[in-house]
Formats: C-alpha cells, structure tokens, sequence
C-alpha cells in the first residue's frame, strides 16, 4: 500500500512514522509512507499557502493551487490515489471506515490548518472527507497520525499475529474483553480463575460475555438490539 500525506508541517509527521508497528511496516515494505511539504507546490517567493477568505471573517483560508499542484504531481506515479481530507466536516472515523481505507491501494491525505480550505478543493479535488472526533484540533496532522496508525495496522503482516486484528476493540463492533498476564495474583487481586483453567472453550465464552457486558456498561451506542446481542451469546 502506497500513503501519501501532505501538510506544512511534515516534522510533526515524521517521527510518529519511524517507530513501532508502522517503522516495521515501512521496512518490511509493506507499506510505502511519503510525507510532502505542501510550501513546495506553491509559485511566490513567501511559499503562500493561505489567504483572507472572501466575504470576511477570522482567520485564513488554504488556497486551492498548492493543493491541486500536490496532487496532480503525485498522481502521475501510478494509482491515482484515493484522496481524503481530514475535515471536522468529514464522517466519522470508526473501524468500518477503517476497513475500507485499508483495503485502498494507495490513499493521499491532505492535512488542513487554518479556518479550512478553499471550497473548490472540496468539490473537484477531494474523493473523501474523514473526521476523528467532534472536537477541535490545530490542523489535521494529528487526525494523520491516527488514521495511518489505523490503515496500517489492517495490512497482512503488519502485525505479528493475524489474530490480533480479529480479537482487538470495535474489529466485530464490541470492545476488548478484559486482558491479564503474569503473575497470576498481584497485592490480592487475582487473574480470573477461568483464564487458569486450560478450558479453551470456556475461557472463549467467557470472552464474549465479557466484551458484551464491558460494551454494554461503556459504549451502549455500539451495541444493535437486545434480540442481535443474545443471538450472539447463545
């Protein structure tokens, strides 16, 4: 898979790309990051990326030619790309949309700043638009960071078991069951004696309960219906 980021801030990128699971991914050649400074696609000598938005206002809006010479200039190399601005505006990001950003063959991410981007930018050059969260953030370098984490870790052989795709929170809509390691009791408090059993069917039902009853007490809005939730525990 092919990732490209653009922003005017690629040191804020860089080093949350050179370590762990995506520094793997990166060296394994499993994926392909490249991050691009936005300045270098602009054509005045103050690199402008930004500039007073019609009809007033606070703040600075992103002028559209940087952003269309960026991605013009990228898309030669192949795949054009799947095209996602991370906009408050956007749909919110959860597993599923994950999903389908993982199963793209190359995504381009546009990292915005300021009051956002020119209209146009929107409507003629963006394929999608992703938010993290309702809540305010000082330019989308953060909302990349999240995003690459999420897609990455979806490629085969990202991870060191294919397993922990499957049995990690909101992969099947529900969260994590409860984890413990050694020891097996710590200032009193004991790891579950069914996790000691060595009953691998029953450690799995327990599993689910608990990531039904830990969903249910957290994130109720996760769960369908009552009839969905007892189908699957039965």
């Amino acid at each position: 898979m092919r990732i490209d980021v653009i922003t005017i801030f690629p040191p804020l990128l860089a080093g949350a790309f050179e370590h762990s699971i995506i520094k793997r991914a990166r060296d394994g050649g499993i994926v392909d990051i490249q991050i691009h400074d936005l300045r270098e696609y602009t054509d005045d000598r103050h690199r402008t990326v930004d500039d007073s938005p019609y009809g007033g206002g606070a703040g600075m809006v992103m002028k559209p030619e940087p952003w269309f010479r960026a991605v013009e200039s990228l898309r030669p190399q192949g795949n054009p790309g799947h095209v996602v601005l991370l906009t408050p505006q956007g749909r919110r990001l959860e597993q599923r949309l994950v999903q389908e950003m993982a199963a793209e063959e190359r995504l381009i991410i546009l990292c915005g700043r300021y009051e956002g981007v020119d209209e146009r930018i929107r409507e003629h050059l963006v394929d999608d638009e992703v938010s993290i969260g309702d809540y305010i953030l000082s330019g989308g370098e953060p909302a990349a960071a999240v995003l690459v984490d999420a897609v990455v870790r979806l490629q085969p052989g990202a991870l060191g078991s294919s397993h922990s795709v499957v049995e990690e929170s909101f992969s099947d809509g529900l969260l994590e069951y409860p984890q413990y390691t050694r020891p097996p009791e710590f200032r009193g408090w004991r790891v579950p004696e069914i996790l000691l059993s060595g009953d691998h069917g029953a450690v799995e039902r327990w599993r689910r309960e608990q990531q039904i009853e830990r969903t249910r007490t957290r994130r109720p809005d996760l769960l369908l219906t009552g009839d969905d939730v007892s189908e699957t525990t039965s």
